[in-house]
């Protein structure tokens, strides 16, 4: 899974909590895109209102008379977010929105308001920034608004063939057999593993997290590649770097924390560009962000991810 996919991930964790989240990330990498195929993945409408495009009554509501008082009228997409009963809105722009704007937009974000409307509780929200220096005419973030937000980093990166290797020929070689020409290669990301192999872990969860780690060397590690895979429990134990998932050995058996597993998944050179956690969640997790992407699989429904990692819950298979 790329770091892309992961932001993904946690971007869907986010909506499922109803959290409002913010992804940063330069123009025209897909940020808008991504939020619109989440809300068809989920069944929901998403309303996209641009910034930069907007006034602050976009958001604080219109004056009208209505009923011999002043009612503020709400815009039409909140309408219609109003009327469906949930969805998502979609705050693209958020550093090209002027100051006043913004100020506007933080009752949207922290009461749920717009005008006199009250958006309904399964109405959730994503936003979009560009960073200042990356933006025409950008202004900072408000530190009142950015605080209400889960920040995430949206990174463009390569897909398919994208590099030179001289390590085999190019089919064109043939053509122009004195000059060496390189091949095209697809990039392929180092990936860890950290099992959970503490004492909540029963011995058919243990079946389940391998059956996982079968897909990832699979799917991520490739053929004929060594996966590099920690287990865990109250302390990390050494690193195994295996071809299968039969040939891990499983140590462990004690308290639990995936602390010390995600620290020594982290020190590991060269370092990993996403970790992989399987757990039954019954953890302390580190407060911060580690140095790596990391995607926690939960096993069972009882545990729990840190907020800043990307989680996939696997239910508890039955046995019975």
């Amino acid at each position: 899974m790329s770091s892309q996919s992961a932001v993904r991930e946690a971007v869907a964790v986010a909506v499922a909590a109803n959290l409002p989240v913010i992804l940063w990330g330069a123009p025209g990498t897909g940020k808008t895109s991504s939020v619109l195929a989440l809300g068809a993945r989920l069944g929901l409408p998403v309303e996209v209102v641009v910034g930069s495009i907007r006034e602050p009554s976009d958001f604080s509501g219109l004056p009208v008379l209505r009923d011999g008082g002043t009612w503020f009228a709400p815009p039409r997409w909140a309408e219609r977010l109003a009327e469906a009963g949930h969805g998502l809105l979609f705050l693209d722009e958020l550093t090209t929105a002027p100051p006043a704007v913004q100020a506007a937009m933080l009752r949207v974000v922290l009461e749920r308001t717009v005008g006199d409307l009250t958006l309904p509780d399964e109405v959730r929200i994503v936003a979009a920034a560009n960073p200042p220096d990356q933006a025409a005419d950008g202004w900072d973030l408000s530190a009142p608004l950015a605080n209400r937000l889960i920040h995430l980093h949206w990174q463009v990166e390569a897909a398919g063939r994208v590099d030179f290797s001289y390590r085999r020929p190019s089919r064109r070689a043939g053509a122009h057999p004195e000059i060496v020409v390189p091949a095209m290669v697809s990039p392929v990301p180092a990936v860890a593993v950290v099992i959970d192999t503490s004492g909540s872990v029963t011995e058919p969860r243990l079946d389940q997290l391998l059956t996982e780690l079968t897909g990832i060397l699979n799917g991520v590690a490739g053929p004929n590649r060594r996966l590099r895979v920690i287990c865990c429990d109250v302390a990390a134990h050494p690193v195994q770097e295996v071809r299968r998932a039969a040939d891990v050995r499983l140590t462990g058996g004690g308290g639990t924390d995936m602390r010390a597993g995600l620290a020594a998944a982290t020190a590991l050179r060269p370092r990993p560009d996403l970790v992989i956690v399987l757990t039954d969640g019954q953890t302390p997790w580190p407060e911060r962000r580690v140095a790596a992407e990391v995607v926690v699989c939960l096993i069972g429904e009882d545990g729990h991810a840190p907020e800043w990692a990307a989680a996939v819950r696997v239910p508890k298979e039955d046995r019975s």
